[in-house]
């Protein structure tokens, strides 16, 4: 009884307050939107399972079994067709943050966690009492690099890959890179394909996302293509992937991990075409999860998680060369594909680098304040 009570107290003595910040474009919650919106459930679900205290502040149709604080309602207006969209979202952006940002001058929280991609939490920061992390999910554009400028000394800044890490060189220093990770139970190992063959692509439907490049290839192939996810430009969807939905390309919808898992491993190979510099690429750790070697674009963090034991690498935008890789991954090992992932991918790995980033922050804090005035700052690394 004298252990479990000491190990007890030694777990609520470990836990932690913290706050995360998500994008409010779209809904924390299932089926996701892209990648930032599974990164961030996944990220509260497993520090909250950890034993620390964690509130999410993100839309209102957001998961509630995370902490949540739902600040307004998901900002997206893509379903509206609005010429003046871009505006109504960047000033619903604009005051609900700028009202989180105020009420969190008032809340007592060990470690705030922006997981956004606004430039108030950044600039803001300087006024909670709580340190900040700063995760960077993408390449830089105006608004973030605004915030980042801004803000850079009251935040600590991190990358999901070295290719983002690089990306931002030229803005302001990263302190560390904590890649992205999986949940790997949710994308078990299949150690055959599905008996009938195909191609798998998934993600948001999107010109950067480059599915037509996706359709094409596979066409040239002589392999059909299943693919899915949410059609987050109509017009995109409309204009390129619904004259090439011919005998052989099948939109299955937008789906849930399960039903998604079981679509991925069932591939023969998996295709990611970014048409822009992937900050990370889930969906390429979890095809190789499933033991699907994929066909990608050499892109900004992709080959950070490819090998040659996993996947093949085209050059940007050639659809002979992905047709070529996607011929080299068909010979690849499921197996070693699993093992890269394990390796790799793990979202333990990414929660243990959190953890251990939020107690190193939070003990420099603890030793600044207690120094005398004039005293010598720490710095702080991820």
């Amino acid at each position: 009884m004298g252990v479990g009570r000491s190990q007890h107290q030694l777990s609520k003595a470990l836990a932690l307050k913290i706050a995360i910040i998500a994008h409010f474009r779209y809904a924390i919650a299932e089926p996701f939107a892209g990648g930032l919106e599974m990164h961030t459930h996944l990220l509260a679900k497993s520090l909250r399972n950890r034993g620390h205290d964690v509130t999410l502040f993100a839309s209102l149709k957001s998961d509630q079994d995370l902490g949540l604080e739902a600040i307004c309602e998901e900002t997206s207006l893509l379903q509206t067709g609005l010429a003046e969209a871009g505006d109504v979202t960047f000033f619903r952006e604009h005051h609900a943050y700028l009202r989180l940002m105020t009420m969190l001058q008032e809340r007592s929280f060990d470690v705030v966690h922006n997981n956004s991609l606004h430039y108030l939490p950044l600039t803001m920061a300087a006024t909670l009492r709580a340190p900040t992390v700063t995760t960077l999910h993408t390449p830089p554009f105006c608004w973030l690099e605004s915030g980042v400028r801004l803000g850079r000394q009251a935040n600590t800044i991190v990358a999901v890959s070295q290719a983002t890490a690089d990306m931002w060189r030229g803005v302001a220093h990263v302190d560390g890179v904590i890649p992205n990770g999986i949940e790997l139970d949710l994308f078990p190992f299949s150690p055959r394909a599905a008996a009938t063959p195909y191609l798998v692509w998934y993600g948001r439907i999107v010109p950067e996302k480059g599915l037509h490049l996706a359709i094409d290839a596979a066409r040239a192939c002589g392999l059909p293509l299943k693919f899915a996810g949410p059609r987050s430009d109509p017009r995109y969807f409309d204009a390129e992937i619904a004259p090439r939905l011919e005998d052989g390309v099948d939109y299955v919808g937008h789906l849930a991990h399960r039903e998604l898992a079981q679509l991925i491993g069932g591939a023969r190979a998996a295709i990611c075409t970014p048409c822009w510099e992937e900050p990370y690429g889930l969906v390429v750790a979890e095809a190789v999860a499933t033991g699907t070697p994929v066909a990608a674009f050499r892109r900004g963090g992709i080959p950070e998680i490819l090998d040659e034991t996993c996947g093949a690498l085209a050059e940007p935008g050639d659809v002979a060369s992905l047709v070529e890789a996607i011929r080299r991954a068909l010979s690849l090992d499921r197996a070693a594909c699993r093992r890269r992932a394990e390796r790799y991918c793990d979202a333990r790995t990414m929660v243990d680098a959190y953890e251990r980033l939020y107690r190193d922050l939070i003990e420099v804090r603890a030793a600044v304040a207690e120094r005398p005035a004039g005293g010598v700052a720490y710095a702080v690394s991820a």
